[in-house]
């Protein structure tokens, strides 16, 4: 036991650079993945809930559905094959397909797409559900006076959707978080691979890795507090009390009509009618 808390504190003393370098790099691949993810997911989500009405020009019925296959297709490829898998395909099968033509300059760009890209096709089906989710008497309200789809999914679902939807996007940050360490299979120094660089050098395979899980551990939770606040921010503030009366509500019988003096004598005239109708009516009721 001793000589593994030596071990421990011997490689952060010799190794905290690397070790923080490669906690940067998780990071900021995480965070950047995430947030272009999620605006693929949000884009193929609105793409995937644009009305077709019977009426509509078979060219736009004819697009709508083929993006919609397209999007299809691209969802259940990424969510259904392993990230590992993509990298290689993307960084090593890209080029080998096209000739070199496809080749990445940078590792970053690589790992930072494939990331993107991932993300995206889990995203597009929590936003598809997010949307769903909202009551659609808010989209035929919206409709009702006017609003066109995208400022009905804009100012209206959206919005709702976000919060529905917020859990998600933080499970998807916390698993980019952990799942940038297959990247190393591309040559990505991330946190992971500094671990395995540090491992090759030292032979220390398990206090290295348990500096690395105290690593992911500590940015995942921190995560966590940081999403679970801003949660807490979306709803509102909870310190509110409930009106009972509405002070700006006139009480019946005070309402002043300022038209002119015709208008106020057409008025009473119409109200004296519909009285006598009522009263011919009830006085027919009670002779049968």
């Amino acid at each position: 036991m001793n000589n593994f808390g030596s071990d421990i504190a011997y490689l952060w003393s010799k190794y905290s650079v690397m070790y923080l370098d490669g906690i940067e790099k998780t990071i900021v691949l995480a965070l950047l993945g995430t947030a272009v993810g999620c605006l693929i997911g949000f884009l193929c989500g609105l793409l995937q809930t644009i009305p077709v009405a019977p009426g509509d020009n078979p060219v736009k019925k004819f697009f709508l559905a083929l993006l919609r296959v397209v999007i299809r297709i691209y969802v259940e490829l990424f969510r259904g094959t392993p990230m590992i898998l993509q990298a290689v395909f993307i960084y090593y099968g890209l080029p080998y397909i096209t000739g070199g033509a496809a080749k990445f300059s940078s590792t970053w760009l690589a790992a930072f797409l494939i990331v993107s890209i991932n993300t995206g096709a889990y995203m597009a089906e929590s936003v598809r559900g997010g949307i769903l989710s909202v009551d659609p008497g808010q989209t035929e309200g919206a409709k009702a006076i006017g609003m066109t789809h995208f400022q009905t999914m804009s100012y209206v679902v959206l919005p709702q959707a976000l919060r529905n939807i917020m859990p998600q996007i933080g499970n998807n940050l916390i698993i980019n978080i952990k799942d940038t360490s297959i990247m190393f299979i591309i040559g990505f120094s991330e946190f992971f691979a500094e671990h395995r660089a540090i491992v090759g050098t030292t032979n220390k395979y398990f206090p290295s890795a348990t500096i690395e899980m105290g690593g992911y551990l500590i940015m995942t939770v921190v995560c966590s507090i940081i999403l679970r606040q801003v949660e807490k921010k979306m709803d509102g503030d909870d310190s509110y009390a409930l009106v009972q009366a509405d002070p700006l509500t006139m009480t019946a019988g005070t309402y002043n009509y300022s038209g002119s003096t015709a208008d106020r004598q057409q008025l009473a005239q119409e109200k004296a009618a519909r009285e006598a109708r009522g009263n011919r009516n009830q006085s027919t009721r009670g002779d049968r």
